[in-house]
């Protein structure tokens, strides 16, 4: 595909802090990108970088073949060729909707008053928001001005059209109405770069997903890939929303009541149901202490991580070890067996590279 936006070596700092320490990456015509990742990982800045509301350090931005971080770029024009809609409303408030969306195109493009007037209408009727044309700003609630935001936006006609974070400064009745203007505009095949906390709407609307973290893109992919078959494990606990404990013990000088009382406070903190976390407890006791600290494997060094999904609410145990191929549920008497199945939703078990993977769902 043509790549609209090419990104090199792009590095940004402020200070002691360099939240983009190196990004290089293609964006192409008619590509929807959801930029996602946790809070401070440079979503933002990126996404700033690419009109160069931030100057970047280094690096090299290329649209349509012209970088624009050579300082004698045209910046103004690129400028004109990038929408960009912030989390915040910037509409001019002495100006009414319509007046809005006319005064770009008519000041910067040149377009006559009425030219600018129909297509503000055309665009207002795009964000079903016709009826709000004479409105001002503080006439409007929190979705209408920012779907007006987006409507001023494309009024321009950009190529590109840039979103920082669209729908945060948005109660969650609002969010629903920003969503749908922006799922129309994908489907129009603009090229768009959302940066977002809503993964529901970048996994809808985006054809690849870029997450970001430790200072660059950490992973990026089909929404399909990211969010159902993650390569990394910090993008996996992102997109699964994951919580996770994790202890490194020896079954034969572990304290277990230490380990026990860590399990409680971990539920706690989370607010796991309390059947939970005791079903959590017994199945470590009966694994670990009636199982492995009396098998071959006693001298060894046992990882156990417990992690909790919160968008899909499920609790995984895992043990992981090296040795010899040996299955936990094999050391069992009958008794602590039944307590271990009695007590999990599933069970899987495997022994690969030399590491046995024990997994229980609760």
């Amino acid at each position: 595909m043509e790549a609209m936006i090419k990104i090199r070596d792009l590095k940004k700092s402020y200070g002691d802090i360099t939240p983009i320490k190196k990004i290089s990456v293609d964006i192409n015509k008619g590509d929807v990108i959801a930029v996602i990742g946790p809070s401070g990982a440079g979503k933002s800045t990126f996404i700033r970088c690419l009109n160069r509301l931030e100057e970047p350090d280094s690096g090299k931005i290329i649209i349509d073949g012209q970088n624009i971080c050579d300082p004698y770029t045209d910046l103004p024009s690129i400028r004109r060729r990038i929408g960009m809609v912030f989390q915040e409303f910037y509409l001019f408030s002495h100006m009414t909707a319509i007046e809005n969306l006319m005064c770009g195109p008519v000041d910067l493009l040149g377009k006559s008053p009425q030219e600018a007037y129909d297509r503000g209408m055309e665009l207002l009727d795009m964000v079903g928001l016709t009826e709000k044309a004479m409105s001002y700003p503080d006439e409007l609630s929190g979705g209408q001005q920012q779907r007006i935001e987006i409507a001023r936006a494309v009024s321009m006609d950009p190529e590109i059209i840039l979103f920082d974070e669209p729908t945060s400064a948005l109660d969650p009745a609002m969010v629903s109405e920003v969503q749908s203007v922006i799922r129309a505009l994908a489907a129009q095949g603009l090229t768009m770069v959302i940066v977002t906390h809503d993964l529901q709407l970048a996994k809808e609307v985006s054809n690849r997903i870029f997450f970001m973290c430790e200072g660059g893109i950490y992973e990026k992919g089909t929404p399909k890939k990211i969010f159902e078959a993650p390569e990394r494990e910090l993008t996996r606990r992102f997109v699964h929303q994951l919580k996770v404990m994790t202890v490194t013990l020896c079954p034969a000088t572990f304290d277990f009541l230490s380990i026990n009382s860590r399990i409680a406070t971990f539920g706690s903190r989370l607010r796991l149901d309390r059947k939970n976390v005791i079903n959590l407890q017994s199945i470590f006791e009966e694994l670990v202490v009636q199982g492995l600290k009396r098998s071959p494997v006693s001298r060894l060094d046992i990882t156990m991580t417990i992690e909790h999904a919160e968008r899909r609410g499920t609790t995984e145990l895992c043990l992981s070890y090296g040795g010899a191929k040996l299955d936990p549920l094999d050391q069992l008497d009958d008794i602590s067996r039944m307590i271990v199945e009695g007590r999990s939703q599933y069970i899987e078990y495997t022994y690969e590279d030399e590491t046995n993977l024990f997994t229980v769902g609760i």
